[in-house]
């Protein structure tokens, strides 16, 4: 149970807070990031109209900025990817048994949540678990199912729990029973309930020891590699107070990325680069996705929240605010497997990336959640408070701006300024500088590229090579989706926040082909 000084740390949105000012205070928070958005922007095209020529300066200075950033993040992604590399080489699991001693008495819970997905999504997860090179009764598997998703998921249960069940030290099938008051349907009420049901039929019964226990959510698309698990023990037990700690792999989205459009295929890669470089940055870092951490640190903050739709980077938060800011992100430099997205048809494959887009921009709901827990916790110290305000803040700020004010504001003094700027040589020369900076910051195109051709699966058969080619001329799509499926998900997440027209959680389908 949590105690009564950190009764925040289960807040949703506002209406869920009891005192009217506390409630006026998170809405603020919660109206911040998606007014600090739209000013930016406003602002923008007033003063583009206003002083043309002062724009023009910031515009030019901007695609500088953007330039030297680009170059700062690719020198980033290729030293996480070399790491990355140099770690897949390694036999983890014979490290672990000559290195860390003791490394026997941990257990591995690893929560698979389903919802509607198919046994082509299921199995591939499950068989991974079954090759890892690690003991597999040390393994303890839990398969959470829905029960508004019917009487498929409960056949594909028993199919699992045929197949599986006893193939590790435990495989326990749980139901998350519908419309439970509280709760939002979604992946962390599902893993809420299936974490709780796991140390109730497992761990208690069996008297293994909370601190002995490292706890995996996965998504069910995600297949881990043979050496995942022996890595993870291996930097756990390397890790100073890894009761303190979240570990996060990097997620690769290539499980079909061969059937995947070239547009979805560019937005999957891009998420890969973008989380392989974050590990070189741990600073910045939130959970992700597929994590780890220990069942102390998740019991402390009772489970996943049940009524967010970011539950994967809330717990980053619930556990900072509840160790009073003694808690952080180790990178794995190790990747999981994921799946791009893929519909039945391109259209469809379009408007889910657009959703899927949008709920990770709805990530911008940890803004309020940590700002008001700042307020609220006087224990941690102003230099962290300040340090994740900025960052997480401008990094949502960026993910809504950027990628405007690059390739639609740089016009706007042109069109706006009238006759006395469009006659004067800076208005002449705007297009071409900003086109000349564009084209070096092309660059950084190189290296997604050749890093892409590295990370590819096998090809399937009925592809040709001719598909290699289309691998590497996709890439200029990278500035299109920077704005259809980048920024534009990123404003709309930011404005129903900030008018209040909350997202409930929306699940990604999965197909493969």
């Amino acid at each position: 149970m949590i105690s009564e000084e950190y009764y925040y740390l289960n807040i949703g949105r506002a209406s869920d807070l009891k005192d009217a000012k506390e409630r006026r205070l998170y809405r603020l928070f919660e109206i911040l990031p998606g007014a600090l958005s739209w000013g930016t922007l406003a602002v923008l095209a007033f003063l583009s109209w206003l002083t043309p020529v002062a724009v023009a300066f910031f515009i030019i200075a901007f695609d500088v900025y953007w330039l030297l950033k680009t170059i700062f993040l690719s020198l980033h992604l290729r030293s996480g990817f070399k790491a990355m590399r140099a770690n897949l080489t390694v036999d983890w699991f014979e490290k672990l048994k000559q290195e860390k001693r003791g490394w026997e008495e941990y257990r591995h819970l690893i929560i698979l949540p389903v919802y509607r997905e198919g046994w082509e999504v299921v199995e591939p997860t499950l068989a991974a678990l079954v090759d890892a090179r690690y003991p597999k009764e040390k393994m303890l598997v839990v398969l959470a199912l829905e029960e508004r998703a019917g009487d498929e998921a409960r056949a594909l249960g028993a199919r699992a729990e045929k197949d599986f069940g006893e193939k590790f030290g435990a495989f326990l099938v749980t139901t998350h029973p519908k419309d439970r008051a509280g709760e939002m349907p979604g992946k962390g009420s599902n893993i809420n309930f299936a974490g709780r049901a796991a140390r109730e039929r497992i761990i208690d019964p069996e008297g293994i020891p909370i601190d002995r226990v490292i706890v995996s959510a996965f998504d069910i698309d995600t297949v881990a590699g043979e050496h995942y698990f022996a890595r993870l023990a291996w930097l756990y037990l390397s890790t100073e107070r890894p009761d303190r700690t979240s570990f996060q792999p990097v997620p690769f989205y290539i499980n079909n990325i061969w059937h995947a459009p070239a547009v979805a295929r560019v937005i999957a890669f891009s998420a890969t680069f973008w989380h392989t470089l974050q590990q070189e940055r741990p600073e910045r870092m939130t959970t992700f996705s597929s994590h780890s951490m220990s069942l102390r640190a998740l019991l402390d903050v009772n489970y996943w929240q049940a009524n967010v739709v970011s539950e994967d980077s809330r717990i980053f938060w619930q556990c900072f605010l509840r160790y009073d800011g003694d808690y952080k992100v180790v990178p794995l430099f190790y990747p999981v497997s994921m799946d791009a997205n893929v519909a039945e048809t391109f259209w469809q494959t379009m408007i889910n990336q657009y959703k899927q887009q949008r709920r990770w921009g709805y990530g911008v709901e940890n803004v309020p959640y940590f700002l008001f827990g700042f307020l609220r916790n006087k224990k941690i110290s102003l230099y962290k408070k300040l340090k994740f305000s900025f960052i997480i803040t401008e990094g949502f700020h960026s993910w809504a701006t950027n990628a405007p004010i690059i390739f639609l504001f740089g016009w706007l003094p042109l069109y706006l300024g009238g006759e006395a700027f469009n006659t004067t040589q800076l208005a002449y020369n705007l297009p071409q500088i900003t086109k000349y900076i564009m084209t070096l910051s092309m660059l950084g195109i190189v290296t997604s590229a050749l890093l892409t051709m590295i990370i590819l699966p096998p090809r399937p058969p009925e592809y040709g090579r001719w598909k290699y080619a289309l691998m590497v001329l996709q890439w200029p799509l990278l500035f299109i989706t920077m704005i259809v499926f980048g920024a534009f998900p990123g404003l709309d997440a930011q404005t129903r926040l900030m008018l209040g027209k909350y997202l409930g959680f929306w699940v990604t389908p999965k197909v493969r082909k």
